[in-house]
């Protein structure tokens, strides 16, 4: 499936231009997502090209895309303002590129974020629900939940992907968000997970099997979507 994906081109704005994206759509695609990548890595990283790979496999499309910034190469991420307006021009893409086809959007770290940000300033059109591969609630060492402020302002269906080591996520502070967004929200923990979902080798279990478990907790949420 990895190499069947197309490569698109996305456009932001006129003083933002253009950004690179990659649309994987199975024969009978039943949802797309349309998925971001995180702060430090882009949208061809091998978490997120496994993850596009596997979700074909269960008649899941996605639409991975880049953020300005990254296809500038450049280290720091873009202001909030032009992350929401990539992730919305992405959303209009997806739409476009497959017609019909119901969506959710969100990602890993930064890029769920951002998706929640822009859902939360104004409705992403077709947008059924979010999925956040890594939710960052705070920077490691300071914790916070200022930066979920916003999501009492999403009023669409939320998956929480989150490992159990997150030093982005003190579960303190995510599990009791997660019990005020209400029905909305529902919260997967990954065992031993950090925030990349790697396990200590004492856990026992590979990259492949965790993997394996986020797929599976991505559909199984989803299939209540459609």
């Amino acid at each position: 499936m990895r190499d069947s994906a197309e490569e698109r081109r996305v456009t932001v704005g006129e003083r933002v231009g253009e950004v690179s994206a990659l649309l994987l759509k199975p024969e009978g695609a039943r949802l797309l997502y349309v998925l971001a990548h995180g702060a430090g890595a882009g949208m061809r990283h091998p978490f997120l090209e496994s993850m596009a790979g596997r979700l074909a496999e269960r008649g899941i499309a996605t639409l991975r895309y880049q953020f300005p910034y990254m296809e500038r190469r450049a280290r720091r991420p873009d202001p909030p303002a032009v992350a929401e307006a990539t992730v919305r021009a992405a959303v209009e893409e997806a739409a476009r590129a497959t017609p019909g086809v119901p969506l959710i959007a969100g990602g890993k770290s930064f890029g769920g974020r951002m998706t929640s940000s822009a859902q939360a300033s104004a409705p992403l059109p077709g947008v059924r629900g979010l999925v956040f591969l890594g939710f960052p609630l705070h920077p490691p060492g300071r914790p916070g939940d200022e930066r979920a402020k916003h999501l009492s302002q999403v009023h669409i269906p939320m998956l929480f992907l989150q490992g159990t080591r997150d030093d982005f996520a003190d579960l303190k502070l995510l599990q009791p968000l997660v019990q005020r967004l209400g029905g909305l929200a529902t919260l997967h923990l990954v065992r031993d997970g950090n925030h990349s979902f790697k396990l200590p080798k004492r856990a026992g279990k590979t990259d492949t099997e965790v993997m394996a478990e986020l797929v599976d907790a991505i559909v199984e949420w989803t299939a209540r979507l459609t």
